[in-house]
Parts: structure tokens; C-alpha cells; sequence
């Protein structure tokens, strides 16, 4: 095991051994994240599904509603037209069948990729590439469309595709240590709210088991997530 560090051993030494309230967690987080950057805030979430059956799978979206403090890198693999339009809307790349060799050749300087529905038969032969990095466009995340100009809208204002990895655990970014805890809890609650919504089918007994919350640089803070799920949002 790796001995710790006198700054992080300091930060370890504040959070207590029990599960915090949702605004409490989230300010003991902000206050641990003194590094000399913005630290992303970071949400990881067990869930009780085994991803290896196809009906305990999870991925979707979630629009968070204050963004996520980042600048999203979006490539889009279209044709025709549909290219023009991708860069008009904001496409940091956008291309046809030369961006796809580019992209087999390791080309990556991109955070999101999508791709219009014509297209996926040329994007499907980069799997090997793109599938163990998350960035296969996917129907159900909204990374295949025919309306670009809105999916690079959302996904510019802090929409996110996220997904359970293989131990059934969901790691989301929602926000970064400047933020007001406010709306990092605005954050926290969409993400909560879009995990309980899309509960797959086949989960059975105990759907959550723990949430923790952390910054880049800072120690994890376990939440009460059955006190965020009784936050009730103002509509």
C-alpha cells in the first residue's frame, strides 16, 4: 500500500467514519480540495446490478442543470451537409470518412463523440478504439443523431453519458470545487434522480448500496443517499 502523503493523511484525519448529509458531504469535500487547481468533484455510486446480464446494465444521461465546469472536446462523424452543420453548431472536429481514419489511426483529441445514424457502419469498425475509452456513439446516450445542432448544444451545457462499469459502479463528475455547494447538490440530485430512473429491469434486492463523493486531490466522503433521494426539487 502506498504511504500517504502529509497533506492528504491531514485530509483523512477531518472526515469522520459515518455517512454525512448530502450538503454536509459536499462542503467537507469542497473545503478538502486545496490543491493549486480547480478540483472536479466527483460522485461514485455502487449499485446492487451485476452488468454481465443485459437486463442489469446501465447507460444513459444526465442533463446536469449547473454544467460541469469543464470545456467538453465533441467530434462528429457525419456527411454531406451534416458536416457544415456540426461545425456551425459548435463541433470542435467534424468529418466523414477521413476523420474515421484518422480516429482508427489513434487520432483522439476529443472528449464526446457523435455520429449521425448513416454513418455508424464506418464507426462500428473502430470499436477496438474508441469501446474501452466510452466514446462508441450510442442511440440510447444521444450520441447517434440526425439533430446535431442540439445534441452539441446539451452536451456543451454539461449533459453527460455515464454508464455502470463491470463491478456495477457508476463514476460521475457533477461539478468542480468552486462551485457553490448549492448547486453541486442541484447536481448530485439530477445525477440521483436519472440512476433511480433508469433502474434496469433485472435489478434485484437492494438497488443502492453506498455513495461517495470526492474531489481530484481529496479523500472520499460516504453520503447518506437515502437523504438525497428525499430531497424534493423545486420544479
Amino acid at each position: 500500500m502506498p504511504k500517504l502523503s502529509k497533506r492528504f493523511s491531514a485530509l483523512v484525519a477531518k472526515v469522520e467514519e459515518r455517512a454525512y448529509g448530502p450538503l454536509e458531504a459536499i462542503e467537507l469535500v469542497k473545503a478538502n480540495a486545496n490543491a493549486k487547481f480547480d478540483e472536479t468533484i466527483e460522485a461514485h455510486v455502487r449499485l446492487g446490478i451485476d452488468p454481465k446480464y443485459t437486463d442489469q446494465q446501465l447507460r444513459t444521461t444526465v442533463a446536469l442543470p449547473h454544467g460541469t465546469g469543464q470545456t467538453v472536446r465533441i467530434a462528429v462523424i457525419a456527411r454531406g451537409e451534416k458536416v457544415a452543420e456540426a461545425k456551425a453548431s459548435g463541433a470542435d472536429l467534424a468529418g466523414d470518412d477521413a476523420l474515421v481514419d484518422e480516429i482508427a489511426a489513434g487520432a483522439m483529441d476529443f472528449d464526446l463523440l457523435i455520429a449521425t445514424p448513416d454513418m455508424m457502419p464506418k464507426v462500428a469498425k473502430l470499436g477496438r478504439v474508441l469501446g474501452p475509452r466510452g466514446l462508441m456513439p450510442n442511440p440510447k446516450a444521444g450520441t447517434v443523431t440526425t439533430d446535431l445542432a442540439n445534441a452539441i448544444r446539451e452536451f456543451k451545457a454539461g449533459k453527460l453519458e455515464f454508464r455502470a462499469d463491470r463491478t456495477g459502479i457508476v463514476h460521475v463528475r457533477f461539478g468542480k470545487a468552486s462551485f457553490d455547494g448549492d448547486k453541486l447538490l442541484d447536481n448530485l440530485k439530477a445525477l440521483q434522480e436519472t440512476i433511480d430512473r433508469n433502474k434496469p429491469s433485472g435489478a434485484k434486492g437492494r438497488y443502492w448500496r453506498t455513495l461517495y463523493v470526492t474531489s481530484t486531490m481529496g479523500p472520499s466522503v460516504l453520503v447518506d443517499f437515502t437523504a438525497l433521494q428525499d430531497i424534493k426539487q423545486e420544479s
